[in-house]
This record gives C-alpha cells, sequence and structure tokens, in this order.
C-alpha cells in the first residue's frame, strides 16, 4: 500500500506526522524523495540514520526510528549515512511556511543566530525567554536550539572540508565552532571520521578555494523547479551594480553581492539545474550550482540560507501543485510549469527598500551611498546600502521613513520577524502602499499566502496565493 493521496499535501504531511510510524516506514520502503527533509529515519542495528530516499538495502521495520530533525537523531547517538548524506537535504518546507514560534526559530537558527548571538539573542528575537524557546523546540523537533545549531555548523565544515584547501583550523572556527577540540570531536559522532579522513575522501575531485574559484555549492531542492521562471524575475528586476544576469536563456547565470554578518560576499547561481534520481527511477529533485566568493568564511552558513530563501529552495511544490491544480484558472498553468517558485531574497531591508522606489531609483541609491566592493568583479561594483546610511542621507519621505524604522527596529524583516507584525508597522508608514506591503510580505517575509491589491483571488489558491501570482506573471498575464 503507497501513501494516502489528498489534494492539498501539507495537509497530507499533518496527517501523516501525526499517525503511527507505519506510514513513515512505507515512505522509507518506496525510498520517497518526497519526504526527504520533512523526517529522518535510524537504524538501530548499525547506529546510522539517512534520508527516506536513501538507496541502501531497506531496514527490517522493528529497527527503525523516526526523527523530526537530524539534529535529534544526532543526539540520539546515531551518525549521518555516507550514502546519502541526510544533511544536505532540503529543509523542511515547513519552516518557511509556519508562522508560528518554532517555525521563526528554524529561519532564525539557520540564518546563524545561534552562533552569532547565542540562545539568549535568539529567545530575545523570538520575544520568549530562553527556556521556553528550549522547550518548544525540544517538544516538537526533538533537540534544543544548541543541537540544532550544532548539526548546521557540521554540514558546513563538512562542505568546506569536501570543496575547499582551506587549513583545518579555520574550517573550524569558520563553522561556528567554539574550539577545534569541539569540531574534532563533533565531527567524529556526525560523520563517524575526523576532518583529516573526510578531507581525503574527495581529494581527488577538491578544488581549492581561491578568489577566483570561490566555493563551490550544490544547492539541493525536493521536485521539479522551473529556473527559467526565477531567472526571469532576477532578470527583469536586476539593479546594476549589485546583481547581473548574464548568457543565453537556459543556460543563464545570476551573480550578486551579499551584504554579511562579517563581511561581504559575491555568489553565481547557474540556471541549469543538477538531476538527482533514486534507485527506483523516482526523481525527487535536483539541485542548483552555486559557487560562494566570501570575504570571510564564517559567512558561509548565512550566504547559503539567504540564498535558499532568494530561490525557494526549501519549497514543497508537490503540496502548493496538488492545491493549485485543482482550480480551472490556475490549472493548465500549474501542468506547464510544474515546481514553479516564489521567489523571496537575500537582503530583506534591501528588498524593502527596492520594493519601495523601483529599479531605476535604487540603481542611483547604489551609485550614490552603496559601499564599494575591495576588489569589483566585473559589473559587480557595490553591496546595497544598509537602512542607516539611507536614513542619514535622504530622510525625507517614505523612503526617509521606512530606512529610519528598518535602521533602529521599529520595523524586523529578518528571518525570526512575526510576519503580521511587520505588516502593521509598515501600513504605520507614510507612502508605503498596498502594493508595496505585499511585495515586502511575499519576498522579504517569505509568506506563501499573499496576494496583491486588486487581483480577484479566490479563497480556495489558500493557503498558496504567492505561488498563485508567480504562476499569473509567469503567463504573462500579470507584470513584475
Amino acid at each position: 500500500m503507497g501513501l494516502p493521496l489528498h489534494r492539498d499535501r501539507r495537509a497530507a504531511l499533518v496527517e501523516w506526522a501525526r499517525r503511527t510510524g507505519g506510514t513513515r516506514y512505507e515512505a522509507v520502503r518506496s525510498r520517497d524523495g518526497r519526504f526527504d527533509g520533512e523526517f529522518f529515519f535510524a537504524v538501530e542495528t548499525t547506529g546510522i540514520y539517512c534520508r527516506p530516499s536513501c538507496p541502501a538495502v531497506t531496514p527490517k521495520r522493528h529497527n527503525v526510528r523516526f526523527f523530526a530533525t537530524a539534529a535529534a537523531a544526532q543526539g540520539s547517538g546515531f551518525r549521518a549515512c555516507r550514502r546519502c548524506r541526510p544533511d544536505a537535504v532540503p529543509g523542511s518546507a515547513d519552516w518557511n511556511v509556519r508562522a508560528d514560534v518554532v517555525g521563526r526559530a528554524m529561519r532564525l537558527i539557520g540564518d546563524g543566530v545561534v552562533d552569532r548571538e547565542g540562545v539568549a539573542g535568539l529567545a530575545a528575537r523570538l520575544g520568549y525567554s530562553a527556556r521556553q524557546v528550549q522547550r518548544q523546540l525540544t517538544t516538537e523537533l526533538g533537540a534544543g536550539p544548541v543541537a540544532l545549531a550544532r548539526a548546521q555548523r557540521a554540514h558546513t565544515a563538512r562542505v568546506l572540508l569536501q570543496t575547499t584547501d582551506l587549513p583545518v583550523t579555520q574550517i573550524a572556527f569558520a563553522s561556528g565552532f567554539a574550539s577545534v577540540r569541539q569540531f574534532n570531536d563533533t565531527m567524529r559522532e556526525v560523520y563517524a571520521s575526523t576532518p583529516s579522513e573526510l578531507r581525503a575522501a574527495t581529494r581527488t575531485t577538491r578544488r581549492a578555494a581561491t578568489p577566483t574559484a570561490g566555493i563551490p555549492l550544490r544547492l539541493a531542492h525536493r521536485g521539479p523547479y522551473q529556473t527559467g521562471a526565477a531567472f526571469d524575475l532576477l532578470e527583469a528586476e536586476a539593479v546594476t551594480g549589485v546583481e547581473e544576469v548574464s548568457g543565453a536563456r537556459g543556460r543563464r547565470m545570476y551573480r550578486r553581492t551579499l551584504r554579511l554578518p562579517h563581511g561581504t560576499g559575491i555568489v553565481a547561481v547557474d540556471e541549469r539545474p543538477g538531476t538527482a534520481r533514486s534507485a527506483s527511477g523516482a526523481n525527487p529533485g535536483g539541485w542548483l550550482d552555486a559557487r560562494l566568493h566570501l570575504t570571510d568564511p564564517r559567512d558561509l552558513t548565512t550566504a547559503v540560507q539567504r540564498l535558499r530563501r532568494l530561490f525557494d529552495l526549501d519549497a514543497d511544490p508537490y503540496a502548493v501543485d496538488e492545491r493549485l491544480g485543482t482550480d480551472e484558472r490556475l490549472a493548465p498553468l500549474v501542468a506547464a510549469r510544474p515546481g514553479l517558485r516564489s521567489p523571496g531574497t537575500a537582503d530583506p531591508e534591501e528588498l524593502a527598500v527596492r520594493a519601495l522606489v523601483g529599479r531605476a531609483e535604487s540603481e542611483r541609491l547604489v551609485r550614490r551611498y552603496g559601499k564599494a566592493l575591495d576588489a569589483p568583479c566585473g559589473s559587480l561594483t557595490h553591496v546595497f546600502p544598509e537602512p542607516a546610511v539611507l536614513a542619514e542621507a535622504e530622510p525625507e519621505g517614505p523612503l526617509g521613513a521606512l530606512t529610519a524604522a528598518l535602521a533602529d527596529g521599529a520595523v524586523r524583516l529578518d528571518p525570526g520577524a512575526d510576519r503580521d507584525d511587520a505588516q502593521q508597522a509598515l501600513y504605520a508608514l507614510p507612502g508605503l502602499d498596498g502594493r508595496v506591503v505585499a511585495a515586502i510580505r511575499t519576498r522579504a517575509l517569505g509568506d506563501p499566502d499573499v496576494a496583491p491589491p486588486g487581483l480577484d483571488v479566490p479563497d480556495s489558491w489558500r493557503p498558496w496565493r504567492s505561488y498563485a501570482v508567480q504562476h499569473l506573471r509567469a503567463a504573462g498575464k500579470l507584470e513584475y
């Protein structure tokens, strides 16, 4: 018996999560890649945990345990499978959809807040005590904020070990570990290998991270992905000096500068994705090839998470397509573009300013107030100006009001921001109409269920109205 079919994939996942482990075991037995990142399973006889689509021989049911997160599996003493690399799966789509404290916390942890500010800083951003945050995360996910951040550090370290020639000691601190000893102990616990052994396993294919090479990455996603539509949007709104899209359609490259906690960066992402197939022949997803150039490698985790939000890589296309595909108006659009995403942003504050002033004015602000890169790279010359700089330079009008509110924290758009609170604060500012606020909520705050004012949107499109709007735009029925 296969997995139950529902019109709303999200409802199916919720139902599945609340049922007995039998349904999850069916996903493992069928190597169903749709569930990669939604849960993990561990095998007690081997001490290894995997993603559901792992191609290894399916273990017996009585030897299997299920976990909501990789951190929970690691905390129970299981090591990551070297074959399916469960730490490299797309993140659960829940964390981008949910607006509760657990969803907000997971977005902040992904952005590196625990590494930079500790659990106390995470709790302060959420408006809860550290004990409350610990309890809620542990109760629902089987791991607290420290364990979740530790799992993320281990994955970052593995990427750096296997794709760069950076010294091991530098990788330890770049990944967020407090000491080399902690780094070594964690890598042995998670991967059953020392850092040197992990590096040696890929020595023949690894290329050095240099100013010209950067750090090569594969940004995984689940299900189909319409790269053409995503690159069309990015090309249509690219701001000179900060972004560029080059190459022929189908093989374009998107490049942009990044303002990061410890420095700056430049990223290049290829339009043409890779593919990934399970042993059963199913296509659970693929990846986007990317390359990061960072002035400080400590920013790797944060940069990767911001790219994932920009390209909406943790979305669940099955849930979106199954709901929108039942609508008479949208069905042919969904059939034509399965897996269409609702792109976010790599910098929420930058997006807010750009949504308000438009592309031409954004380019003027970059030329006049943007921070020049120490080493320009082609047409990429600046990082978009910070809100505080703009608030001081041009304090008048809607732009001044918005940038001042962003600079002093009256409007928060970080990954852990409450979407309703942010919207209310935006509407309190002069000169921000419904169109601008809707764009900020959709792109900067990653809300999957937003429709621009004036558009006839039926309730049957909920909770995926942002994706429905992208379908209309991609089909030429709405302007970008």
